[in-house]
């Protein structure tokens, strides 16, 4: 996705997505582009597999969110948690802008994601 760039009287600000804004004086040159570290992910077979999660709890203090996953089996009066993930307050904002990127891009390819059916 390309950076956009806004000037506004002597200072330019380029908003690079996912909340990250950049300021510099009009005229002053780009810093170089930082190198982006590669990270090799291994995903265990057992984690590879998945779980389903039709519910979710998300709950927070001042220095963490906890999102709890369930499954709820229609019918049945409780779920139980299956994964939680406990995360910094900047990686949950991280994750909330890279979720909407990716459903933005997969309404684009597949259309529009509709509403849950009522269960009256």
């Amino acid at each position: 996705m390309e950076p956009k760039k806004f000037i506004k009287g002597k200072h330019q600000r380029t908003d690079w997505g996912h909340g990250v804004k950049e300021f510099r004086k009009q005229g002053e040159p780009e810093p170089p582009p930082k190198p982006v570290p590669e990270i090799e992910v291994v995903v265990e077979e057992s984690v590879g597999q998945g779980k389903y999660a039709n519910l979710a709890s998300i709950g927070h203090t001042d220095g963490e969110f906890i999102l709890d996953f369930m499954f709820l089996h229609p019918g049945t009066p409780g779920a139980k948690v299956h994964t939680r993930i406990i995360s910094s307050p900047k990686h949950a904002k991280r994750f909330m802008a890279a979720l909407a990127d990716n459903i933005r891009r997969y309404e684009a390819k597949f259309g529009p994601i509709g509403p849950e059916p009522k269960n009256d």
